[in-house]
This record gives C-alpha cells, sequence and structure tokens, in this order.
C-alpha cells in the first residue's frame, strides 16, 4: 500500500510541477483526479473514508463564493466599474493606481480567478482606446489580484483552505494582513511605473468585447449579499461556510438570472482539484510518509514546525507546484499560533514571482491571448519576481514583529 500511495503521490505532484502528465492530455486537475480514483479502486482508501478525507465545509465555501462571484459577473458589475474608470482622463500611472486598487479590493472580497476572468478583457478594451500599452496594466490585474486575495480569508481557494482547515478568526487574519497587503499594492505600482515609464504608449487594434448588460437591481443584491456575509465573517454569527451556503442558496432564486446560467460560472474543475488533492493527501499522511519526511528534514536542521522555515518553503514550494498543492501538503504541519496567516500569505504572494504559481496569473495570460495581447514569461518574471520578493519580505518581517 505504501509503494501505491508514494506511486499516486508522485506522480500527482510531478504533474502538478509540469502542469501536465507528458504523452497525455491530462491537466492539473485530470491529474490529481486520476491519482484519487487509483487510490480509491486499489482500496487503498477506502469509499467510506471520503468524508473523512475531503474537508467538506472548504468546497462548501469555496462553493458558495462562486456563486457570489457569478452573480456580479452576470450583473455586469464588473463592467460597469471598469467602464466607469474607464470614462474618466487618469494618465496612465493614475489609471493603473485605480485599476491595482479596484482589483485588490474586488479579489479580497470575491474570488481572486474569477475578478481576473472579468475584468481582463475590460483593461484591454480601455488600453486599446486610449492607445495605452496593455502590457503593465495586465501585470498589475494579474499581481494586485494576487496581493489583494491575501487580504482575506476568502480572496482565494488557498486562503479558504487554510481559514476552515485551522478554524482561523476572520478579523485576527484581516489584522496580520492588512498592513503588508497595502505595502505591497503601494510597492507594485511603484515597480510599474518605474519599469514602465518610458513605455506607456503603443499602437493598439481597437477592441470591444462583449460584456453582460448592467443590473442595477441585481448588482445591489450581490453587494447587500457580500456586506451581510462580510458581516458574519468578522463577528462569527455562524459557521463560514454554512452563511455563505445559505447566501448563494437565496441568490439562485432569482426571477432574471436562470440557475443554469450562474452555475456555468461555478469553476467545476478547481472545485475537483480540490477534492481529488484531498485524498491524495490524505492517504499520505495517514500512510505515516508525511511524518518521516518532516524527521528527515528536522534531521537536517529545518524544522517546518517553526513560523519562519514554514513562510520560506511555502514561497519556494507555491512556485513549483503551485500554491493550492503546497498549502494542502504543508497543512498537517501548521501547528504555531502564526501558521495559518504564514501559510496564506506567503503562498498568495509568492504566486506572482512566476506565471505558473497562480491560477490567477494564467487566466490573465489566456484571456490577454485570446484577445491578441501576448504576455510573456520573460516579461511577467520582470515584473512579477521584484514584486513577489518585495511583497514576501513585507510580510515576513510584519508577521515577525506581530508576534
Amino acid at each position: 500500500m505504501s509503494l501505491i500511495i508514494l506511486g499516486v503521490f508522485a506522480a500527482v505532484y510531478f504533474g502538478m510541477i509540469l502542469g501536465k502528465i507528458p504523452g497525455t492530455n491530462l491537466d492539473r486537475t485530470g491529474v490529481a483526479l486520476l491519482g484519487a480514483i487509483v487510490l480509491l479502486a486499489t482500496g487503498t482508501v477506502q469509499v467510506n473514508s471520503f468524508f473523512d478525507a475531503v474537508d467538506i465545509g472548504t468546497i462548501l465555501l469555496l462553493f458558495s463564493l462562486m456563486i457570489l462571484s457569478a452573480q456580479f459577473q452576470l450583473a455586469g458589475t464588473y463592467s460597469y466599474i471598469v467602464k466607469k474608470i474607464g470614462n474618466y482622463d487618469f494618465n496612465p500611472t493614475k489609471l493603473l493606481a485605480v485599476i491595482l486598487l479596484t482589483t485588490a479590493i474586488l479579489s479580497a472580497l470575491l474570488i481572486n480567478d474569477i475578478v481576473c476572468l472579468a475584468l481582463t478583457p475590460l483593461v484591454i478594451e480601455i488600453c486599446s482606446k486610449r492607445q495605452f500599452n496593455p502590457i503593465p496594466f495586465l501585470l498589475g490585474v494579474a499581481c494586485a489580484s494576487n496581493i489583494g486575495s491575501a487580504a482575506t480569508l476568502v480572496g482565494n481557494p488557498q486562503n479558504i483552505l487554510v481559514g476552515e482547515a485551522l478554524k482561523l478568526s476572520f478579523s485576527k487574519y484581516l489584522f496580520d494582513s492588512f498592513v503588508p497587503v497595502l505595502l505591497s499594492l503601494v510597492s507594485l505600482w511603484l515597480i510599474l511605473s518605474w519599469q514602465y515609464k518610458k513605455h506607456w504608449l503603443m499602437p493598439v487594434k481597437k477592441i470591444v468585447v462583449d460584456e453582460q448588460p448592467f443590473s442595477l437591481g441585481q448588482s445591489i443584491k450581490g453587494g447587500i449579499i457580500t456586506l451581510c456575509l462580510l458581516a458574519v465573517f468578522i463577528f462569527g454569527f455562524f459557521s463560514r461556510d454554512v452563511a455563505a451556503l445559505s447566501a448563494a442558496g437565496f441568490l439562485l432564486i432569482s426571477r432574471s438570472m436562470r440557475s443554469r446560467d450562474i452555475l456555468k460560472n461555478v469553476n467545476w474543475q478547481l472545485l475537483v482539484l480540490f477534492i481529488s488533492l484531498f485524498i491524495v493527501n490524505f492517504a499520505l499522511n495517514e500512510s505515516g510518509m508525511l511524518q518521516e519526511f518532516q524527521n528527515f528534514v528536522l534531521n537536517g536542521g529545518i524544522d517546518l514546525y517553526k513560523p519562519g522555515w514554514l513562510f520560506v518553503v511555502s514561497a519556494g514550494l507555491s512556485n513549483i507546484v503551485s500554491n493550492v498543492p503546497t498549502v494542502m501538503l504543508l497543512l498537517p504541519l501548521a501547528k504555531h499560533p502564526l501558521a495559518g496567516s504564514v501559510l496564506a500569505l506567503s503562498s498568495t504572494l509568492a504566486g506572482n514571482f512566476f506565471i505558473v504559481g497562480s491560477i490567477a496569473n494564467i487566466i490573465v495570460v489566456q484571456q490577454s491571448d485570446r484577445l491578441g495581447v501576448h504576455l510573456s514569461w520573460v516579461e511577467h518574471a520582470k515584473t512579477g519576481m521584484p514584486v513577489a520578493l518585495v511583497s514576501l519580505t513585507i510580510a515576513g518581517l510584519w508577521l515577525w514583529l506581530s508576534s
């Protein structure tokens, strides 16, 4: 059994690194799902252990927040906000600052992946109208979505996982994250403004994207639900997963939006990835091999139970296998009172280093390519690397000072 678990774990995380299994069309989700199927089919993980392996609260919260994000997307809220920004006669640096702040705030309240999906084509359209170079603005959307999502326990999938698994206080985490996030956003603006100070203008083919018509009523409905959920999260009236699921159920009751359209905007691939990785990591943890690995690295002078080492390893591993698999792998070692904030901040902020470090980055790149704007690995790394290093340094120092 140990050989099966080790083989499946190695194959799954190898797939996480490459993004696929060579010679097949399996992507990260497919690789993780196949690994989980092998463990269940061979009896290595019993079917009746499913609810022990999978954190249902995390899945429900993630699903519910996807429904909330879909509400704003179908109501045309994202389009309306970006169009309003585009109507002001900002110079490039001011426009960049407003886009960064808008992206960060939306990503903190809603899931950053869907925010990037909605904002990327709209930002390209604004740049094409003004003949601005779209690259710094797209880099801004990608990096600001990661930084902004680090601010709360509902901003991205890995933070949702950390918050639910460790039962973190929403307000306590906000205290740990707010200053690093704010300073990181300022750093991002300064870096992009300096890097592109002579390259703001560029002849761009005029692009007009299809967008949802704006519905004031549906946007207000989504806004009220969001504020109510934030109150629940901050003051802890109910469990976060049940509150979010109740909100999703309320949003599905609509006279103007079909439930099938709302559910189309749910990232089912990500939910399957989560469930599959839960099963793979459960098998590894139950086998005792994770503890053996911990003892091995401890003998080498690396104590992953200490926040400093956990911060460094989480940040580094997030750029190898991506942040969600990293957090799942390291969660059993999160015993220190600061471990939750360390995992959430380090794994999220490290996502800016390379394109593959975050799904949000990949979404921006893919959406841009679809509209004829190519954002290369080199272009991203030129900005992403210094942004990630600066933001990680800020977060590490803040957590150390506040501990």
